[in-house]
């Protein structure tokens, strides 16, 4: 059976199979955007990306939705440009081979290999520092098809600048706007898939289905949504690239359709943030809905971090254990010299102590990321 959805901006057509549809989305120029599969250069991790077609939807959830949250309303009208987001949630699998990283380009160092300098800082990361209790990090389980928690956002961002620097393709976290046109996957309802909250067991992993169990669950081991998108409503709370407020959505309510990327409430500020999804930690079914808000709280989740500055990669909390990420990717990504504004620091406190827990206690690396940079790590290591 085909369906197809008509808006302004683009055509899409689903296909669908036995558990899930695929979308081939054709745009006003003509192009065509295909669900794929990519392998990280250099390794052996892969990781799927999901073609997600354009329209216009209500954000935020009704004032009679059972569970609801003040900070859901007042509902908005939001027109979201197509793109492409992870079929998954980043697993271990594929964050480890960023976490070597910081090895690496220790090595880099001793060896005057690929320097940075003040001309190619641009093209540089912050590789996260190595793990001083890796039992407590992978407290929730290490397996390569679970998804990888406790960064930070500012860690989930220089991750999606890596994958983009050696694949060239731009990636980044989700604008909640668009995180939540995804899940919803053309729906209205309290969940993706309707309003009965006690299928939630088919779809998502939380503290009922989880078996009270301190850990999270491998992916896409549930049925998906319609869009073809895994563990949307548990498992893992996801990062968005969003300040949270808790009125931003008032700014909207004028009646008019709003771009994603004019809603989207750049940080000001170091927490909270906007995280969205439940978790395998989350007890009730409500808090898992489609439309409900997650802040972080960054202060406490650092809390038991015995470093000074505290880690600007990693939280060392149990609350953290539920917060992972998944990554999107624009089907018309942005001018190139805006790309680090999605991936850097946006506020200077982070970037400071990144530095100086590089500089000052050699925890972390900074290291060029470039299509070459395989090339390099395997003559490195092959010495």
């Amino acid at each position: 059976m085909a369906l197809r959805w008509f808006f302004n901006v683009s055509i899409a057509f689903a296909v669908f199979s036995s558990n899930a549809c695929v979308f081939a989305v054709e745009s006003d120029n003509g192009s065509k955007q295909e669900s794929y599969q990519r392998t990280i250069p250099g390794t052996k991790a892969t990781f799927e990306m999901v073609a997600i077609p354009g329209g216009v939807f209500t954000m935020g959830t009704p004032a009679d939705e059972e569970g609801r949250n003040d900070d859901e309303g007042p509902q908005i009208q939001v027109r979201v440009e197509p793109f492409w987001m992870g079929k998954f949630e980043v697993t271990w699998a594929e964050y480890q081979e960023f976490m070597k990283l910081c090895r690496i380009f220790e090595k880099f160092e001793d060896q005057g290999i690929r320097p940075v300098t003040e001309e190619n800082r641009v093209d540089a990361i912050t590789a996260p520092s190595k793990l001083y209790d890796p039992s407590f990090t992978f407290e929730s389980g290490d397996d390569p098809r679970q998804p990888a928690v406790s960064m930070s956002q500012y860690a989930a961002k220089q991750y999606t600048k890596w994958l983009s620097l050696l694949t060239g393709e731009f990636y980044r976290l989700p604008t909640e706007a668009e995180w939540e046109y995804a899940c919803r996957a053309g729906t209205t309802t309290p969940f993706s898939f309707g309003e009965d909250a006690s299928e939630i067991t088919d779809y998502a992993w939380y503290y009922t289905n989880s078996e009270e169990a301190y850990a999270t669950s491998k992916v896409g081991e549930l049925k998906p949504n319609a869009w073809g998108l895994y563990d949307m409503h548990g498992n893992v709370c996801e990062w968005t690239l969003d300040q949270y407020d808790e009125t931003h959505s008032t700014k909207f309510a004028d009646g008019k359709i709003h771009d994603a990327a004019e809603i989207l409430n750049w940080p000001t500020e170091l927490f909270p943030r906007v995280l969205r999804g439940g978790s395998w930690n989350h007890e009730l079914e409500s808090e898992c809905r489609s439309g409900v808000r997650h802040q972080s709280d960054d202060d406490e989740w650092r809390n038991y971090d015995p470093n000074s500055p505290q880690s600007p990669w990693w939280f060392a909390s149990e609350e953290a254990q539920t917060v992972g990420f998944r990554i999107v990717r624009p089907l018309t990504p942005p001018p190139r010299k805006e790309w680090a504004k999605y991936w850097d620091a946006d506020i200077e406190q982070i970037e400071r102590d990144a530095m100086r827990r590089i500089n000052e206690e050699g925890r972390g690396k900074l290291g060029l990321v470039d299509p070459d940079l395989p090339k390099a790590i395997e003559q490195i290591e092959a010495k």
